[in-house]
């Protein structure tokens, strides 16, 4: 088990649900916590922790997903 100090909370915080949806629409990636919550159940979302029934993201992780969701760069939309 990796035991945290408290410094490395404080500098790569958890978000909830509702704080990583608008960290995601801040970022200009618009994504519901309704979105969240279903691809946690079906799959295909960001890594997330549990503490109790709490759901946690890192913003790192958001960032990871966010990016693996986005195109690479087109020149043309038949490309």
């Amino acid at each position: 088990m990796i035991h945290q100090t408290h410094e490395s909370l404080t500098t790569n915080p958890y978000l909830g649900s509702i704080q990583a949806s608008a960290y995601l629409t801040n970022l200009g990636l618009k994504t519901a916590r309704t979105t969240l919550a279903k691809l946690r159940v079906v799959g295909g979302g960001p890594k997330f922790h549990k503490f109790g029934r709490m759901v946690l993201y890192r913003p790192n992780d958001l960032e990871i997903w966010a990016e693996s969701r986005i195109s690479v760069a087109k020149s043309s939309t038949s490309a």
